[in-house]
């Protein structure tokens, strides 16, 4: 069974076009103009070993709100595609990330109802030049809109002693640690026998 799912969104604002392959080996050919969002797709490439394609063009001489947010519904809208009625699936997944002095739990259910809790520090308003770190709760907030999924990021330590925290790290650690618990969540539980993992029948 193919669990591949292509999606394309566009609008005044923004044209994106974001295909993904649940089962691939972290192969991502990403660009929507704000690099730094560009790294952090890598990382939910790499770390849940999807194969993923991004291609956003935006309104960014206004700013990276409509990119960022837009492509974040399209990830998501693909996910939902891509696991299909959820059989088989582990349906649950988790993950605790360290970088350097930052640690990231990240918990999912891919429930079908979605709901998102995001708990971070006061971070430096911009990573990079066009980055608003504002923009990272609202990135979780789409993509587990359009996922139909209850994701909660918490990040549980980012204090670097006499200093403010580290706003590469705790965003990337957040990317890093929601990444590994979609990996454990969409991968194929052998126990299952095909059966959608709920009483309910249905996810």
């Amino acid at each position: 069974m193919s669990r591949t799912a292509r999606v394309e969104r566009t609008t005044k604002e923004t044209r994106v076009l974001v295909e993904i392959d649940l089962d691939g080996t972290g192969a991502a050919e990403i660009s929507t103009g704000v690099g730094f969002y560009d790294h952090m797709l890598h990382q939910i490439a790499r770390h849940g070993g999807f194969d993923l394609t991004v291609r956003t063009v935006g309104d960014l001489e206004i700013d990276a709100h409509h990119t960022m947010e837009d492509t974040a519904l399209a990830l998501g809208a693909a996910f939902d595609q891509a696991l299909g009625d959820k059989a088989g699936i582990r349906r649950y997944g988790s993950a605790t990330v360290p970088m350097d002095e930052v640690l990231v739990r990240a918990a999912v259910d891919l429930s079908g109802r979605p709901y998102v809790v995001h708990d971070e520090p006061l971070l430096t308003p911009y990573i990079g030049p066009v980055y608003p770190t504002s923009m990272t709760r609202h990135i979780w907030e789409s993509f587990g809109q359009a996922a139909r999924i209850t994701l909660h990021v918490d990040v549980l330590r980012a204090a670097r002693p006499g200093g403010h925290p580290d706003a590469h790290h705790v965003v990337e650690a957040q990317f890093k640690a929601v990444s590994r618990a979609l990996r454990e969540a969409t991968a194929i539980d052998p126990r299952s026998a095909g059966v959608v993992p709920s009483t309910k029948g249905a996810l």
